[in-house]
């Protein structure tokens, strides 16, 4: 996109997280995904005459959680309204949601903008203006018979946490830093699975533009079911310099829902977008007003994780780790876990942190990443690395050996036994410094050139020297004891 000095985006999301419940906001169906179509449309959900909603207690908790985790205001009373439209994937002509009186009222989270070719990293604060609990509707399926669409209710009635903000972001990559921060929070308060690829975590973003300088909002579209941070990146793009152009060119931004084609790069419009209004919000009478008390929050709060932020600043406190490493380990609550526990099973913190943070993601991010699996189901427990590591620092083993090492148990040779693979592969460290200093003698005796060299200033002998000496030792010898010991050899 064509940067352009002149106007300022103006960004809002709204995202949806489907809560991990047992069944459904109002009933007991279950909520599993991939079941059969419409298996798990009960009276409920398909809205049979004489039925009445029930408030899952399980979604309720989830929402007081998320208030919590961002220092939210949880008013101690909140209304359920009929939200009125009518699809054909929506049995009852309305959505149960929540409108005047929301579950969470106004909250914040801090987020870490990156840094790019222009600018440097940055911190910002976006302010949540809302989360309220809703139902989901049911999904139209087109062209599973051939000229013809059908509708599966089997997620009609999964309950969801809509999360809003006020307008505070100024680019695609503040919106997508916000995103990847609220999908990492609700994670790991364990509100929300965040599979993004099944629609548990789906944002809508609100694209405005206005000249740089004034205050007024310019008309917004609403960019609608973004499923991938990716997506999210290049539809925010296109839709600003679409509408900076549109400007531009005399014409007028009309209010609308836009859907992003991922193979095009482009927005499209959708339907003109409905105000408030339109739908005719109510509330409903089959449920009566939700009271959240001092004493239902107590009860929560002694169920939440420490959160990411206190988790950091106690990593750099207690194990001495640097804010970047600290940071990257409490993206996420398994890594942060993992950590732990391997620093519980005896590895030093920063050996374990650079481990975790670079040969080992390496790994999740290559191999496993197609098949979205987690650190939690990486074949290599913390229990295991730990061992590894600690064989580094006893100086049985060295870093290369090491690598080796956990190549071996990523593919669980030998059970993945680590003491197992260093003796079957002959990797143990030579530490005896007779040996070491046998080995060198020898090395000096061979290279009478290399030793004359470094006698007469030339530092780069002495490297060649140390190179020389570990493949005498065939890489077994320690090289810092190496590096000692020929040192007093040549000073000699």
């Amino acid at each position: 996109m064509m940067a352009n000095n002149n106007w300022e985006v103006v960004i809002g999301l709204e995202t949806h997280t489907q809560l991990k419940t047992n069944t459904k906001i109002f009933s007991g169906a279950s909520i599993q995904y991939g079941a059969e179509p419409n298996t798990q449309a009960d009276e409920v959900s398909t809205a049979l005459p004489g039925v009445l909603p029930v408030l899952n207690g399980q979604a309720v908790e989830c929402a007081i959680k998320f208030g919590l985790a961002i220092n939210a205001e949880i008013p101690e009373r909140s209304v359920f309204s009929r939200k009125n439209y009518f699809y054909p994937d929506l049995p009852k002509g309305y959505q149960i949601s929540q409108f005047e009186l929301p579950i969470v009222a106004k909250g914040a989270v801090i987020i870490q903008v990156p840094a790019n070719g222009k600018n440097a990293a940055y911190e910002k604060v976006i302010n949540i203006t809302r989360a309220h609990l809703e139902e989901d509707a049911g999904k139209s399926n087109h062209g599973v018979v051939e000229g013809m669409s059908g509708i599966d209710l089997n997620r009609a009635g999964t309950p969801l946490l809509e999360i809003v903000t006020e307008p505070d972001m100024r680019s695609a990559a503040e919106a997508v830093a916000y995103a990847k921060k609220l999908h990492e929070l609700v994670q790991w308060i364990g509100i929300c699975d965040g599979n993004m690829q099944e629609g548990s975590f789906r944002c809508d973003v609100n694209v405005s533009v206005r000249p740089k300088g004034t205050e007024k909002l310019g008309t917004r579209r609403e960019i609608k079911n973004l499923n991938s941070f990716k997506f999210m990146q290049e539809a925010i793009e296109y839709e600003t310099q679409w509408q900076i152009e549109t400007l531009e060119d005399g014409g007028k931004i009309q209010q609308a829902t836009v859907l992003f084609n991922p193979d095009t790069g482009e927005t499209k419009a959708m339907r003109s977008k409905e105000e408030a209004n339109d739908y005719r919000y109510f509330p409903d009478p089959d449920l009566l007003p939700l009271e959240v008390t001092a004493a239902d929050k107590a009860r929560v709060q002694a169920t939440m994780p420490e959160l990411p932020e206190a988790m950091k600043a106690r990593f750099e406190s207690e194990y001495g780790l640097s804010n970047y490493d600290a940071a990257s380990l409490t993206t996420s609550r398994d890594v942060a876990d993992y950590f732990v526990e391997t620093v519980k099973h005896g590895a030093q913190a920063k050996p374990a942190a650079n481990w975790i943070l670079g040969a080992l993601t390496a790994k999740l991010n290559t191999e496993l990443n197609t098949e979205h699996k987690s650190i939690a189901s990486n074949p290599i427990s913390a229990r295991l690395l730990a061992a590894l590591l600690k064989r580094v620092q006893d100086n049985n083993i060295s870093n290369n050996a090491a690598k080796q090492v956990f190549e071996a148990m990523w593919v669980g040779e030998i059970a993945g036994d680590v003491d197992a693979i260093i003796e079957a592969k002959g990797l143990k460290q030579e530490s005896d410094s007779g040996a070491i200093e046998g080995i060198i003698d020898e090395v000096l005796a061979a290279n009478p050139a290399m030793v004359e060299e470094f006698k007469a200033g030339r530092e780069k002998a002495f490297n060649a020297l140390i190179g020389q000496a570990m493949k005498a030792s065939k890489g077994k010898a320690n090289p810092a004891q190496v590096n000692e010991i020929l040192k007093k050899k040549l000073a000699a």
